[in-house]
């Protein structure tokens, strides 16, 4: 008999499926956070949506679930300097262009954010057990 999927693993099935098609529909929206050091910026977005894609397809199939939650948490690590980059940009803003309402509330929510990363990356982790 198959497990069914743990609440957390949905919880990353519906972020990576939101985020995964945004990614591939409105890829401008993610350019930004791509680290100035790699190269093709598009091209990192296309490619890590079409991967959370892949990855809700794995965690919802149970045959591949185990190898897609590994996937997924490697995932998470990955595109981790990206949401590193959101929070320098967002905090060079507030520094630069002056402490607005909206732009304290955008940087404390990627500071607020981060520390979110690991528990994700733990349920991808154990999605599979």
């Amino acid at each position: 008999m198959t497990q069914p999927l743990r609440p957390t693993a949905k919880v990353l099935v519906a972020a990576f499926t939101g985020s995964g098609i945004i990614h591939l529909v409105r890829p401008q929206v993610f350019e930004p956070i791509v680290p100035p050091q790699l190269p093709r910026a598009r091209e990192l977005v296309y490619v890590s949506g079409v991967a959370e894609l892949a990855c809700v397809a794995g965690l919802l199939t149970p045959r591949t679930r185990r190898l897609a939650g590994k996937a997924s948490a490697g995932l998470l690590l990955g595109v981790l300097p990206a949401n590193l980059q959101m929070t320098l940009d967002a905090g060079r803003a507030v520094a630069a262009k002056g402490a607005s309402v909206p732009r304290v509330g955008f940087f404390a929510g990627t500071v607020a954010r981060l520390p979110l990363q690991w528990p994700l990356i733990r349920a991808a982790w154990s999605a599979g057990r």
